[in-house]
């Protein structure tokens, strides 16, 4: 049998280009923008928190000297220009890139598909189906909510997040690390940058991620919920440097409505002490990677 590597950042014209099913006979792999660990293995890991969040995870941006404010518009011209003509013929690029300006705004929320709609001007199927695009593409992905209800009412619509914070950041129009530190979205932003890096590491393991979170109508909610092995691990992100103790409400509350199903209940926040405290793992956003593993 021969062997044969394919590579391309265009998965569908790539797919779409293969006669035979190959079933059995390959096997794909999911190359995300870098991950905390590869970054840290390879020495390139931004020494702040915010440095880290600005900059994403993009190769360009750690293998050549160039500045995120300066690489990301052509990147997303490039994309708009290339990817999305293909897929959708969208005539009206401007509102196209107005869209997923949009939905930067969003990340880390309920995603409305009516709302979206409304305020870029365009029909809800239209929305539905560029979510689908920039899911296809790898710049958005949508986390579910879990289906137990645990005797609570809960909400049905997904959460949206954006793989790569630093294309986020641009997106949200901050330009650099420091404007992190008074941003209305950084809660948003942090909890998109852990669930991301928790996504990449699930893949990079070859693992499929059966990521959750959950949310009941009185608007109790733990941000990530992973199952594995018929248990389901609690995950509370808090973009905060030092440990309150109100970040531990949420995992409580939910830990009790779970019962057995419950398992090693975590805290990441934005500091960098790692610590158990009551009965809940606290790790700082540079072992983010190190969760399940």
């Amino acid at each position: 049998m021969g062997l044969f590597l394919l590579t391309g950042s265009q998965q569908f014209g790539l797919l779409s280009g293969i006669s035979q099913s190959l079933a059995g006979r390959s096997a794909f792999l999911e190359l995300l923008p870098l991950s905390q660990q590869e970054l840290h293995a390879s020495g390139l890991l931004p020494e702040t928190l915010d440095r880290r969040i600005h900059t994403g995870g993009y190769p360009a941006l750690f293998d050549r000297p160039v500045t995120p404010r300066r690489w990301f518009p052509a990147y997303v011209t490039a994309y708009v220009e290339r990817d999305v003509r293909q897929l959708l013929k969208v005539h009206d690029l401007d509102t196209f890139q107005r869209f997923v300006r949009l939905c930067a705004g969003r990340s880390g929320q309920l995603l409305n598909l009516s709302s979206l709609a409304n305020d870029c001007g365009i029909t809800h199927n239209t929305a539905r189906s560029w979510i689908s695009v920039l899911e296809a593409s790898y710049l958005v992905f949508l986390l579910q909510p879990h289906h137990a209800n645990f005797n609570k009412r809960l909400v049905k619509s997904p959460k949206l997040y954006f793989f790569d914070t630093g294309l986020l950041c641009w997106l949200l129009g901050i330009h650099d690390p420091q404007q992190l530190d008074v941003h209305p979205l950084r809660g948003a932003i942090f909890e998109t940058f852990v669930i991301g890096e928790l996504r990449k590491a699930w893949g990079n393991r070859g693992e499929v991620p059966l990521f959750y979170f959950w949310r009941d109508s009185n608007g109790n909610e733990v941000d990530l919920l992973i199952e594995s092995g018929g248990k389901l691990m609690p995950i509370e992100i808090k973009s905060g440097q030092t440990v309150n103790r109100d970040y531990f409400k949420s995992i409580e509350r939910w830990t009790k409505l779970a019962g057995d199903m419950a398992t090693n209940p975590t805290l990441i926040y934005a500091g960098d002490d790692t610590q158990t405290r009551q009965g809940v793992r606290v790790m700082g956003w540079r072992q983010v990677g190190e969760v399940g593993g």
